[in-house]
C-alpha cells in the first residue's frame, strides 16, 4: 500500500487542545465492520454498547514527566524527551535541536547551579545517550519534568496543572510511557463501575509507549515500515482471563492500539495468549490476521502513521477513512485529547 493511501484532510480546528470534561463526555463513533454503519454516541454509553461477558483489556502504563528543558553552555534552550533508561544515571533521549547536542556537550537544568548533564553518545538513529553527572535521571524528571504532550497541542512546551492528571488514565500503575495510551483517557471510575455491573471483565496489560508508537511512516510503502519494539507485560491472570473468554466465545475488546499490539505480540499462532514479559515487536499493517482482538476502542489517529495503519488493518481502509470523513464533518475532535471510535 502506498503511504499516500493513509492521508486524509483535516482542518487544524478539529485537533483537540483540551480533554473532554468529564472524561466520559467524549463523543464515540461506533463503527460496525459487518454492515459498514456508523452511529454517533458518547463514551458514557460504552457499558451499554458492550456485551455482558466481553473481556475489555486496558493498558495500565503510567506516563512519566519525560520532557525536560535544559540550556547549553551558551544559555541556549535545549528540549529533552527521556525515552528509556540504560542505567540510573544514563537514559536514551530525543533532543531538539540536535545540532546543539554533540558528544561531550554539557547541559544544565534549572539554571546556574542546577542539574548537570552530558551528551554521552549518539545512536545511529540520532537518539542521544544523556548522562546525569550528579544523580539519577529518574529523580531529574520527577523534579523538573513536565507531561510530554504531543507537539500539535499548542501548550505542549508549558503544560497546565490539569495536564498532570488528565494526560494519564485513571487506572495507570506502572511508570514508563512517554505518551499516554489515549483511548484509556476516556474512562472514569464511574464508567469502570458500570462496566463491572454489566458483567464486563476488565483486565490489564502494560505496554510502555515509546517513540516508535508515534513516529510517522517515512517509507514509500506502508508495509516496509517497522514499529520499534516496546516493553510489554501480560500477567498470568490476564492471560488466563483472555484465554477463558476466547474459549467461551466471548469477545476480546482492546482499549487502544497499544493494548492491541501487546496482545497480538504475546499471542501464539492459534491465538492462545501466554504470560508475556518481553518486547512487543509485531507491526500491524493492512493484510495482518488478528489472532486475539475482536473489537477495538481507539482515538482518531494522525495520517501517515502506524496507528492509522493498524486501525485500517482491523476495519478496512475504506471504512476507516469514511468514518474519519463523517467524524470531521460532524465536529468530532481528533488526536490525543480528542474523541473515540468503537470498532466492532
Amino acid at each position: 500500500m502506498d503511504l499516500a493511501a493513509l492521508d486524509y484532510p483535516l482542518p487544524a480546528t478539529a485537533i483537540a487542545q483540551t480533554p473532554a470534561e468529564p472524561r466520559e463526555a467524549a463523543r464515540l463513533l461506533v463503527v460496525d465492520r459487518a454492515t459498514g454503519t456508523l452511529a454517533d454516541r458518547v463514551v458514557r454509553d460504552l457499558p451499554e454498547l458492550l456485551r455482558p461477558g466481553d473481556c475489555l483489556v486496558v493498558n495500565d502504563s503510567r506516563v512519566i514527566p519525560a520532557r525536560v528543558f535544559a540550556e547549553d553552555a551558551k544559555g541556549r534552550a535545549i528540549e529533552l524527551l527521556f525515552v528509556e533508561p540504560l542505567a540510573p544515571e544514563r537514559w536514551r533521549a530525543l533532543v531538539r535541536p540536535g545540532r546543539r547536542c554533540r558528544v561531550d556537550v554539557q547541559l544544565v537544568v534549572g539554571g546556574e547551579g542546577g542539574v548537570r548533564l552530558r551528551v554521552a553518545g549518539i545512536e545511529p538513529d540520532g537518539v542521544r545517550v544523556i548522562e546525569r553527572l550528579d544523580g539519577t535521571i529518574d529523580a531529574l524528571v520527577r523534579t523538573h519534568g513536565v507531561p510530554p504532550l504531543p507537539p500539535y497541542i499548542a501548550r505542549h512546551a508549558k503544560p497546565g496543572p490539569e495536564d498532570v492528571e488528565r494526560y494519564q488514565t485513571v487506572y495507570a500503575r506502572t511508570p514508563g510511557s512517554i505518551a499516554a495510551p489515549t483511548a484509556g483517557l476516556h474512562f472514569s471510575e464511574a464508567v469502570l463501575d458500570r462496566l463491572a455491573a454489566r458483567a464486563i471483565d476488565v483486565q490489564r496489560v502494560t505496554l510502555h509507549v515509546g517513540p516508535g508508537t508515534f513516529r510517522p511512516i517515512k517509507t514509500a510503502h506502508v508495509e516496509d515500515h517497522v514499529v520499534a519494539a516496546e516493553r510489554a507485560v501480560v500477567s498470568a491472570e490476564t492471560a488466563r482471563a483472555v484465554n477463558i473468554a476466547r474459549g467461551e466465545g466471548r469477545r476480546i475488546v482492546a482499549v487502544g492500539t497499544t493494548t492491541t499490539r501487546t496482545l497480538e505480540s504475546a499471542a501464539e499462532a492459534d491465538g492462545v495468549v501466554p504470560p508475556f514479559d518481553d518486547h512487543a515487536r509485531v507491526t500491524i499493517h493492512p493484510g495482518y490476521r488478528f489472532r486475539v482482538v475482536d473489537a477495538l476502542l481507539t482515538n482518531f489517529h494522525l495520517p501517515r502513521t502506524s496507528l492509522l495503519s493498524l486501525v485500517c488493518a482491523f476495519a478496512g481502509r475504506e471504512l476507516v477513512l469514511r468514518a474519519y470523513e463523517h467524524a470531521a464533518a460532524a465536529g468530532y475532535r481528533f488526536y490525543s485529547y480528542g474523541d473515540a471510535t468503537l470498532i466492532e
